[in-house]
């Protein structure tokens, strides 16, 4: 796993595909709302569309507002709470 992505807002980290784990084949990502303190597990075809949209995102070289604004998206998704050990 890789952090992608840390604001005071927003934390994602990306979950490489791995073989031989049927719930980890194609990968995915973690999205965590450091306020709301949920967080949302995204992989196949949403995860696939996430990373479309986040490689177009970089590509206009946004500010931090602009993307803690594009994950904001999913906050009405994030039913998971955030768990510390």
């Amino acid at each position: 796993m890789q952090m992608i992505y840390n604001s005071q807002n927003y934390c994602v980290v990306e979950f490489p595909p791995q073989d031989g784990h049927f719930a980890m084949r194609s990968g995915g990502y973690e999205i965590v709302d450091k306020n709301m303190q949920r967080e949302i597990y995204i992989d196949g075809v949403m995860a696939a569309s996430f990373r479309e949209h986040v490689q177009r995102l970089i590509a206009e070289e946004p500010s931090l507002d602009e993307v803690d604004e594009f994950l904001g998206q999913f906050d009405s998704l994030m039913t998971q709470p955030v768990i510390s050990h």
